[in-house]
């Protein structure tokens, strides 16, 4: 490995880091913009997360693709439907962890693998291997000790993992960069947005200029909170493997699951840990399986190319099992949310 590209594996790392760690931190942000209710909150996010993308686009110049985008009306359906869906996620996971549910959140992004592997099956006819199999037959036991645990299905999480899991397949099918398509979607939810707020200040319930400056600022800062995780996901995602990408995507949900038991001090009964537990093990055998698949594809590249008589060139053996992801592999889990618009 050069010089310049370990510095820029590091770079990658940083910044993936960073923005999981951002999405995983997260649930402390939602509560300081109470008084304001989980709808009046997600249309202020819709709101300023355009004008923070756009200030992006024109920062680096890059506006090619809307062109192209408008003379796409099935590309544009396909935004709009992504828009609808993420906003559905978007205004759950807000109400959640200001009504006391960050754990029952956390676990929606801990099971989203797995809900991707079934999509990937059900929908994509993709086939797995018998230790994806296996993971989703762990997972699903999983619901069932929660729903157990719970009296009553965990709606909260299930609503997250199959609104993100929906908005990845859509998102693979529109195939636009991540501030690109954020734009694109953000640009779909403007004009509802705006009309609701001014709507709500019209009625006089709106909190943007009743609670001070310092309450309007954290209102407009949900743009920055939206797009700044995205801008390093981008940065990470160019420098770093899949693979990667796909083991860092559980920091958000761990961050989540320990400040919902160590921060806000929520209830975890024995049932709710024998949960989690299964849902854990179904991502170590899911992880253990996709990273032994990486292994193998990058051992038989560096015995097809030594066959050939040419040399691998410089992190070809990482490339590789991202070329072609399998359903439910850490690489297509991470394929799937790729360029995300994350909690």
């Amino acid at each position: 490995m050069t010089g310049k590209s370990a510095a820029e594996r590091r770079i990658g790392l940083l910044n993936g880091f960073a923005a999981y760690g951002m999405w995983g931190l997260v649930p402390l942000f939602w509560p300081l913009l109470k008084p304001a209710g989980a709808v009046e909150i997600l249309a202020h996010r819709m709101v300023w997360s355009l004008f923070f993308v756009a200030a992006a686009l024109l920062f680096i110049r890059r506006w090619a693709w809307l062109g192209e985008l408008l003379r796409q009306p099935r590309r544009l359906a396909l935004i709009t439907v992504a828009a609808a869906v993420i906003t559905v996620n978007w205004g759950v996971y807000i109400w959640s962890v200001n009504s006391g549910h960050v754990v029952e959140a956390s676990l929606g992004y801990f099971i989203n693998p797995l809900v991707t592997i079934a999509m990937g099956v059900l929908l994509l006819k993709e086939r797995l291997r018998p230790v994806q199999w296996a993971a989703v037959g762990v997972g699903a036991a999983a619901v069932l000790v929660l729903t157990v645990g719970y009296g009553q299905p965990p709606w909260i999480s299930l609503c997250l993992a199959f609104s993100f899991a929906t908005y990845g397949l859509v998102k693979k099918k529109v195939n636009l960069g991540g501030v690109e398509s954020l734009a694109a979607e953000t640009a779909v939810q403007f004009l509802p947005a705006l009309g609701y707020l001014l709507w709500l200040s019209a009625q006089g319930d709106s909190t943007f200029a009743a609670e001070g400056a310092g309450h309007a600022a954290l209102l407009a800062a949900t743009g920055i909170v939206t797009a700044l995780p995205l801008v390093c996901f981008g940065a990470a995602a160019i420098r770093v493997p899949l693979s990667t990408l796909g083991l860092l995507q559980y920091l958000a949900p761990v961050f989540q699951f320990l400040l919902g038991v160590l921060y806000f001090k929520e209830a975890m009964p024995p049932e709710r840990w024998a949960g989690f537990a299964l849902v854990w093990l179904a991502l170590i055998l899911l992880t253990w399986d996709a990273l032994r698949t990486a292994r193998r594809a990058a051992r038989a590249l560096t015995g097809e190319t030594g066959v050939r008589g040419s040399s691998v060139p410089a992190g070809a053996a990482d490339a590789a099992p991202t070329a072609a992801p399998t359903a439910g592999s850490v690489p297509a889990a991470a394929e799937a949310g790729r360029l995300e618009a994350r909690p």
